[in-house]
C-alpha cells in the first residue's frame, strides 16, 4: 500500500499546526481531525504521528502552535476506474488533496455502466485517474460538486458530512408566496412507488432536514429566491422539500406542475468544509454572477 504524507514543510503555515488555545493529547487530536479509529492505532504502532518532528505517545499533550506530521500506510483503495470524458472540468477550487468543480446543470454526477460523460469522467480526464466522490448533485441542478484526489481524505470528509460540519448553500428560484422570512423543512423522504425517478414525503421515508431563507424577491417577475442549507443529503431533497410547501422550483420538471421547459432555477453556489488532517476552515464560492439567480 502506498503512504499517504500530510506533513508541515513551511513552518510559518498555519495549516499542519495546533491552533487551539488549550493543550489536547494526541489522541484527542487525532480525533478532533476526524481520523478513523483503525488509522489511529496504526499511527501509535508505527509511531508515524510526529509532533514537532519527534514521536509523542498519545497521553501526551499538545500544545498551541505545535507542529504535527502524519504518515498512514494502511489507507485501503477500493476505487474502480472509470474512464476519461476526454472534456475538461469547470474547476473552482483544488488542492493537493481535494477539488471543487463547477458542474453544469443536465450533467450527471457519476457514470453507471459505461457513460464516460458525467463530472466524474470530466474530473478523470483532468486528473488523469479516476477520482473520488463524495457527494452528489441531481443532474439537472449546477454548481459546486466536491471530489477527493486520494482515498486518505475520503472517511474525513464523509464524517465531515455527517457531522455537518461540512455545509452546502443553494440557491433556488420560486415564485412569489408570503412565507415566513426563515423556516426549517423536516419532512422525512421516500421512493416514490409509483414512479421509479421521484421521490415523495412519507412518515415511513429517511429523516431530511432543510433551512430556508428568502433573500430576494423580484415583484416584477413575480418570483422569489431562497437561499437553502441542507442537514441531510437525500435524493432531491430541496426539490421535494419546497414543493411540499407549494413553493416548487422553476424549472423543476418532475415537481412543478407549470413546469413550461425552463432550465431547473437551483444552484449549489457555496461549501464550507475543513481542509483534511488540518484544522483550517475553507470557503468556497462560485465565482462567477451568472451562475447566480438573476445573475
Amino acid at each position: 500500500m502506498p503512504t499517504y504524507n500530510f506533513i508541515n514543510k513551511y513552518p510559518d503555515n498555519f495549516i499542519n499546526k495546533y491552533p487551539d488555545k488549550s493543550p489536547i493529547s494526541v489522541n484527542d487530536m487525532l480525533r478532533k481531525l476526524l481520523i478513523p479509529r483503525k488509522w489511529r492505532h496504526f499511527l501509535r504502532i508505527e509511531k508515524n504521528i510526529l509532533i514537532n518532528g519527534q514521536y509523542r505517545n498519545f497521553n501526551e499533550l499538545v500544545y498551541p502552535n505545535d507542529l504535527y506530521s502524519i504518515s498512514l500506510t494502511h489507507v485501503e483503495n477500493q476505487q474502480h476506474p472509470i474512464l476519461p470524458s476526454g472534456h475538461l472540468p469547470q474547476i473552482i477550487y483544488e488542492d493537493k488533496n481535494i477539488l471543487v468543480i463547477n458542474k453544469p446543470s443536465k450533467q450527471k454526477t457519476h457514470p453507471n455502466l459505461f457513460e464516460t460523460n458525467t463530472a466524474m469522467n470530466d474530473v478523470t480526464t483532468y486528473l488523469g485517474y479516476t477520482p473520488y466522490i463524495i457527494h452528489r448533485l441531481d443532474m439537472l441542478t449546477n454548481g459546486l460538486l466536491l471530489f477527493a484526489k486520494n482515498p486518505a481524505v475520503v472517511p474525513i470528509l464523509n464524517r465531515q458530512l455527517t457531522t455537518k460540519t461540512m455545509q452546502r448553500n443553494y440557491y433556488a428560484t420560486v415564485k412569489l408566496k408570503d412565507i415566513a422570512q426563515k423556516g426549517t423543512i423536516s419532512s422525512p423522504i421516500a421512493q416514490d412507488p409509483t414512479d421509479q425517478r421521484k421521490r415523495i414525503i412519507a412518515d415511513n421515508g429517511l429523516k431530511a432536514v432543510t433551512h430556508y431563507e428568502v433573500i430576494g424577491r423580484d415583484l416584477s417577475k413575480n418570483t422569489m429566491v431562497l437561499k437553502l442549507t441542507l442537514e441531510t443529503g437525500r435524493t432531491h431533497q430541496i426539490r421535494v422539500h419546497l414543493a411540499s410547501i407549494n413553493l416548487p422550483i422553476i424549472g423543476d420538471p418532475l415537481y412543478n406542475p407549470n413546469f413550461n421547459g425552463e432550465p431547473l432555477a437551483l444552484i449549489a453556489y457555496e461549501m464550507t468544509l475543513i481542509k483534511p488532517f488540518t484544522f483550517e476552515k475553507l470557503t468556497v464560492t462560485l465565482p462567477n454572477k451568472k451562475d447566480y439567480p438573476n445573475g
